[in-house]
């Protein structure tokens, strides 16, 4: 697909791949999690071909996020390490949710917000690939004992709990920011979605007179 002239590459294709692999994966999970968490909503096991279906399907699906979602890290840890701009940002996170972002610090290609779903997930994944593997049964039944087993599936239960209100929140904010979808579903973002949103960002566009996405920009460095 052709970008507008004028607009900023905010995702390559591969990023948008990585991204929706990862989103993809994530619904799935929670759906297929779900199912097997309360007998209220066993009911989603039909969309996996009944219960037996879930229960096999759901750790292999977690493998895959598991991939996907280093793939994200490898991509995107760098601009995702926090600075001291991201507490001045957080502590006026009122005026953001306000849309009166002119008076709010500048911000580099992700804002704390972005940092804050980056780096949960990034601790959350491995909680659950982790516990998730101590209660598979079907290849690890043998090797963990009953108290084991409880106490990884409280703890993984909980790890997803905590990863889905993430989720909501990361999608609730992708939404909020208009502009935000278009930036991962067809990868360009406006001068002015730039300018107002993730400033510091642009200005590095604008130094080197590329079209992005940029090298990291260094959060840390006060424009003179």
């Amino acid at each position: 697909m052709t970008r507008p002239k004028g607009t900023l590459i905010r995702n390559p294709t591969i990023t948008r791949i990585n991204h929706w692999i990862t989103a993809a994966c994530f619904v799935l999970l929670t759906l297929s999690g779900l199912a097997m968490f309360h007998p209220l909503l066993f009911w989603l096991s039909n969309l996996f071909g009944g219960g037996q279906w879930t229960r096999a399907i759901h750790p292999w699906i977690g493998l895959v996020l598991v991939v996907s979602y280093a793939g994200m890290i490898v991509q995107f840890w760098r601009d995702n390490l926090w600075t001291k701009t991201d507490l001045e940002w957080t502590l006026a996170i009122g005026r953001v949710l306000a849309n009166e972002e002119e008076s709010v610090p500048e911000v580099g290609r992700f804002n704390a917000g972005q940092k804050f779903v980056f780096w949960s997930m990034a601790l959350l994944i491995p909680v659950l690939l982790f516990t998730g593997i101590l209660i598979w049964d079907y290849y690890f039944e043998t090797l963990t004992s009953v108290g084991t087993q409880r106490a990884a599936l409280l703890i993984h239960s909980l790890a997803a709990i905590a990863a889905i209100i993430i989720w909501v929140i990361h999608v609730y904010a992708a939404i909020w920011v208009r502009g935000s979808m278009r930036a991962m579903t067809q990868g360009y973002v406006t001068p002015g979605w730039a300018w107002r949103h993730h400033r510091k960002w642009f200005r590095a566009l604008a130094a080197t007179g590329s079209p992005g996405p940029e090298p990291h920009v260094d959060d840390n460095k006060t424009r003179k």
